[in-house]
């Protein structure tokens, strides 16, 4: 029961916290004081990377602004500078011409273009996707069997898209947990897949133990 109860938590609390992060930009989740970011807390990416998406997706979002003006609805998602796009574009021409703009900005070295070229959807739409989202995370959480904070979940239109430097294995594993969650309609993965040895190396390494020898 108490299990049950846990999990009920979570979903509800990534739930919100993934809607307050569409619609109104990216902020963590404190519960109990605690920022709940998965597993653990590390990131798998080199800190220069992570400074780079964060770049990447800054620049990206101006120059499509510049470009596109208020045409379409387009999110731009850096991990470990590759660029993954989602949203809706209402030409083809305007899916090409993202994918053109992002690709000049410093540092992408690769993108992968999942805009649709069609209206754009609803505040209801995004926010069922928002749900998915946290849905998804919170039984990334649950499973206990991989490590949650390894994976960027980006949802549009039902499609989740899954982000991340991970194992083979864990790949598999975070997809089959995902096509088991409810509203998910297809799973794209955008994954680095990395071997056990660089996995390894991307882990928190122990502190070595002091010596506390006696004094003569």
């Amino acid at each position: 029961m108490k299990q049950a109860h846990t999990r009920r938590f979570l979903v509800g609390a990534l739930s919100v916290a993934a809607i307050v992060s569409t619609l109104n930009g990216c902020a963590p989740l404190v519960i109990g004081g605690a920022m709940m970011s998965g597993m653990v807390a590390t990131d798998r990416r080199t800190s220069g990377a992570q400074l780079d998406d964060e770049g990447i997706e800054l620049r990206s979002s101006s120059r499509l602004s510049e470009a596109l003006g208020d045409r379409g609805h387009v999110n731009v998602t850096s991990y470990n500078r590759q660029v993954l796009l989602t949203g809706e574009v209402p030409t083809e021409q305007d899916r090409q011409l993202v994918e053109k703009t992002v690709s000049g900005v410093e540092n992408v070295r690769a993108i992968v273009n999942e805009l649709g070229v069609m209206g754009t959807t609803s505040l209801t739409q995004r926010s069922s996707d928002a749900l998915i989202t946290g849905r998804v995370k919170a039984a990334m959480v649950d499973a206990q069997d991989i490590f949650a904070n390894s994976f960027k979940v980006v949802t549009e239109r039902g499609t989740v898209h899954l982000m991340g430097r991970v194992t083979q294995r864990e790949a598999d594993r975070a997809t089959e947990i995902t096509r088991g969650v409810s509203g998910v309609q297809r799973v794209v993965r955008v994954l680095e897949i990395i071997s056990d040895a660089e996995l390894q190396r991307t882990l928190p390494q122990p502190a070595p133990a002091s010596s506390s020898a006696p004094k003569s």
